[in-house]
């Protein structure tokens, strides 16, 4: 079963004095980026969410955004007044050094930056980070659960385009009977052409059409086609990401319809084998946003 990369998940829980909402988002990378914003008091915890998420969502662009919200006036926020006064101080050397005049704005820029504000109780104790920790749980789980449910979309649409493929693959065969009867025709026409009758080989003749017909055969470019096919598909179907090795499998998918085009030398055969390339370059595309 496929996962998708994009994902998304929202909850909150109640801690005394004030409310968390934590908030996660999930895009297609190539490797797991993990981004975002933390309150001061999960500050310490930084490793352990990082940890938490990296087991779950493996693989991903991932953002995740913890917001608190207080609700009493005990746990109410305090300016951090040597902070500020520095950030003013630095604000006023800027106008001055810029020549913009004194701001009445000063103090309301100050206040937007980091930790201008300051709570009496900045971090979380084990029974309170318990209930953190469980609610981070319950928002990845929202997640995983998003991408799963993007994921069958996206599984259905890529084994109906693998389908396509296979079953392109299996209208080859009527062109092959005609297709070599031209090559052998072209072959002895090329050879009235320029040959004379006194030095004329039949049994050469035979010997170089069978080398020729040999290299220009394309069964072996089909069979192996098909199998790729069917692995893909198994592999598809099972329970771990796959989206990695569904990419490489589908890159020698993508071989084998170059060399089979490149060997048709038939505009029918080259006509599906330009089909089938287009369905194969929408099912890479796809791939992108596969876990």
């Amino acid at each position: 079963m496929l996962a998708s990369m994009t994902g998304f998940g929202k909850t909150e829980c109640d801690l005394p004095g004030k409310k968390i909402s934590i908030e996660i988002k999930s895009l297609n990378s190539k490797q797991l980026d993990i981004s975002g914003r933390l309150p001061s008091l999960l500050k310490v915890k930084e490793m352990l969410i990082r940890d938490e998420i990296s087991r779950v969502l493996e693989r991903g662009k991932i953002d995740c955004y913890v917001f608190v919200e207080l609700m009493s006036e005990e746990a109410a926020s305090q300016i951090n007044k040597e902070i500020v006064k520095n950030y003013i101080s630095q604000l006023k050397e800027v106008t001055e050094e810029l020549q913009l005049g004194t701001s009445e704005r000063l103090i309301q820029v100050a206040m937007s930056l980091p930790d201008s504000l300051k709570t009496e109780k900045d971090e979380l104790d084990e029974g309170e980070w318990k209930k953190v920790l469980k609610t981070l749980r319950s928002t990845l789980e929202k997640v995983r659960s998003y991408r799963i449910q993007e994921g069958k979309a996206l599984e259905k649409d890529i084994q109906a385009r693998i389908s396509l493929i296979m079953k392109k693959l299996k209208n080859i065969p009527p062109f092959e009977k005609a297709r070599i009867e031209n090559i052998r025709n072209r072959i002895h026409q090329s050879l009235n052409d320029f040959r004379s009758k006194d030095s004329y080989d039949p049994n050469r003749f035979e010997q170089e059409l069978i080398y020729y017909l040999e290299k220009l055969d394309i069964t072996e470019e089909q069979v192996r086609l098909a199998n790729h096919c069917n692995y893909f598909l198994e592999v598809m179907s099972a329970d771990a990401p796959a989206g990695k090795k569904l990419g490489f499998i589908s890159q020698e998918i993508g071989r084998e319809l170059n060399t089979l085009g490149a060997k048709a030398n038939d505009t029918g055969i080259q006509r599906l084998v330009v089909e089938m390339k287009d369905e194969l370059e929408k099912i890479r595309e796809q791939l992108n946003n596969v876990l």
